[in-house]
């Protein structure tokens, strides 16, 4: 089990605009937090938010400024960087008493902490002299949390000048954020998300700051979320050719998730982490012997001894016996704690009335849509107010949106500049096909409700950031989208920070569904109920692409099964009765998936 100096878990990204100033709220209390940073105009209103909060003097990066979206991302980020360098002093230097803000450091870290144990000594010290020196100790060695960023990989649409003339990849979405990040002051990580994008990766190579220092250490560091130990390989190897090196790997459950879900075929995130643990050496090794010459051939010298890389899992924890496991049985570094976030108003920027329906929110409310553009699964909230417009719109007989931001664009089907297919001009034109494609009614029915059902995700996610922090909402729409993962059905109390941590380090207990699985007997649930689904909708009439696909899928999840079977003894931080009954819902599901094949559907 690693040891750890201070916290075990770490903030995951939430949706767009929810956790896009959350280091500002927790990072001078060592807790590491992600930023999106998928809309720069958003991170600018911020920024003149958080300068003139400050009382310092903000001047605009306008839309028509040369490089806007990377000047801005790196403005946004050096200011937020800015304020919680002050804020870590002035914790640093407040008083050891009750209430202050070092103690509430030092309240907050688990027992497990070295930090931790190391207060509590002071505390308990009655050498006046002795106790200073602890105090000074403690003062010395504290650090604040990481400001992390993310970017989705695959939200790299082209831009265009003033005439229409599209510019170089450099000028790209995620091109211009990453770029944006390479240049800002901050020492932290940046998080690759939803897949590999090959020319995204080769541009990381032009910034100094992924490479190692004198002393091996990375200014700006690599962090790739990832479904499996494969993806892990393959983009780890891609990387180290350019001589980059990716200093962990984020493992997330495909479907126990919020945000878009990126299911496996059928791998479940048990098995995935004992690959990930049997196989660490033989992963280090093979990208190090990738990483090393390309790093020579750059003139760039490193102890390679030095090397490592962490990892890290999120993705449906909902316990601090779950989390325990995790760390203590794979070995890794930090787990994520997202969804259960959004209940924390000190930390999130949630409106009150998506906070309430988060905190209402039972199984059924939490579902996975088919609301985003990207065509990908959805998790979200049902009755969310996007969701309450999309359909008032969809009534009035005028479905869609504007699309003023244009970040998930994607579809070229009736323009070569790609259209979103939440907008009111993809979705007029679609409907115009369908209406002279001779479906049934049934058909049509079923087209319309699947088209008109998407939102605008670039307004949806990002508002709340701004009418939660009393920002201007002039000629943007005030619904909200969410993206809980279904974790969240199972808290529903609204709670500070401290009693957050709390929960997490198991010195309390928020969980008020008293019915809610463990997070692998959940993810399970999800997996086969998710096949269900993908084999109803053709009916069970398979191709032979289709019979191979169904039958991977199945036969991972068999496997993941019967690994369950053995392991579910060894987690020891739960109590027999609680080890029975993830016995009895693994065993059940096993049942429910052979079910589902009973319409004499093969399985190899």
């Amino acid at each position: 089990m690693i040891k750890a100096k201070g916290h075990t878990f770490h903030i995951p990204v939430l949706g767009v605009a929810f956790s896009v100033d959350a280091p500002v709220k927790v990072a001078k209390y060592g807790i590491s937090s992600v930023v999106s940073l998928v809309d720069d105009s958003l991170m600018e209103k911020l920024r003149g938010h958080y300068l003139k909060k400050i009382g310092e003097e903000y001047i605009p990066i306008e839309e028509k400024t040369g490089d806007a979206r990377a000047k801005r991302t790196t403005a946004y980020l050096n200011t937020l960087n800015k304020i919680v360098e002050s804020d870590f002093e002035s914790l640093k230097n407040s008083p050891f008493e009750e209430g202050s803000e070092i103690t509430k450091y030092f309240d907050m870290l688990p027992e497990t902490s070295e930090l931790k144990k190391l207060f509590v000594e002071m505390k308990e010290e009655k050498n006046e002299s002795v106790k200073i020196s602890l105090q000074k100790k403690l003062r010395d060695e504290i650090y604040k949390g990481s400001v992390d960023v993310n970017i989705m990989t695959k939200l790299d649409k082209a831009n265009y000048d003033s005439d229409g003339n599209q510019l170089s990849n450099e000028f790209n979405d995620a091109h211009a954020a990453l770029r944006g990040f390479a240049e800002s002051d901050l020492n932290a990580s940046i998080i690759f998300s939803a897949g590999m994008n090959p020319k995204l990766y080769s541009y990381a190579e032009t910034f100094n700051d992924f490479y190692p220092d004198a002393e091996g250490k990375f200014k700006k560091r690599i962090v790739i979320k990832v479904s499996d130990y494969r993806s892990a390989l393959i983009q780890g190897k891609f990387l180290a050719k350019k001589g980059l090196w990716v200093s962990e790997f984020r493992i997330e459950s495909g479907l126990n998730c919020g945000g878009h879900a990126f299911a496996t075929d059928g791998l479940l995130l048990g098995p995935i982490l004992q690959e990930f643990k049997d196989k660490r050496e033989e992963l280090l090794n093979e990208i190090k012997g990738i990483y090393l010459p390309a790093l020579k051939k750059k003139n760039i010298l490193i102890d390679e001894e030095k090397l490592s890389y962490d990892v890290t899992v999120q993705g449906g924890v909902g316990k601090w016996s779950e989390h325990e496991f995790l760390i203590r049985n794979y070995g890794v570094k930090s787990v994520g704690w997202g969804s259960p976030f959004l209940l924390v108003p000190e930390v999130m920027n949630v409106d009150d009335y998506t906070l309430q329906k988060l905190a209402d929110a039972k199984e059924d409310d939490l579902y996975l849509s088919g609301i985003s553009p990207l065509g990908v699964p959805f998790n979200s909230l049902r009755n969310n107010s996007k969701d309450l417009e999309k359909m008032e719109r969809v009534a009035a007989g005028k479905p869609g949106s504007g699309c003023p931001k244009k970040f998930l664009i994607s579809n070229k089907d009736y323009s070569d500049k790609p259209l979103c297919t939440a907008s009111v001009t993809f979705i007029n034109k679609k409907l115009s096909d369908l209406k002279n494609s001779g479906l049934t009614d049934e058909e049509y029915q079923k087209e319309f409700d699947k088209t008109v059902d998407k939102v605008c995700l670039c307004e949806g996610l990002t508002v709340s950031g701004l009418i939660v922090n009393n920002i201007d909402t002039h000629k943007q729409s005030r619904a909200v989208s969410v993206c809980p993962g279904p974790n969240l059905a199972y808290f529903s109390k609204i709670v500070t920070l401290q009693e957050m941590v709390d929960h997490i380090y198991g010195r309390t207990d928020i969980v008020t569904n008293p019915a809610r699985p463990n997070m692998f007997v959940k993810e399970l649930e999800l997996y086969v109920d998710y096949l269900k689904k993908k084999i109803e909708e053709i009916d069970y009439k398979f191709s032979d692409k289709e019979e191979e696909f169904f039958n991977t899928f199945t036969t991972n999840l068999l496997d993941g099964i019967a690994y369950y079977g053995k392991m579910i003894d060894e987690i020891i931080e739960e109590s027999d009765s609680v080890r029975d009954a993830i016995r009895e819902g693994v065993a059940s599901l096993e049942q429910k998936l052979l079910s589902i094949f009973s319409v004499d559907v093969a399985i190899d």
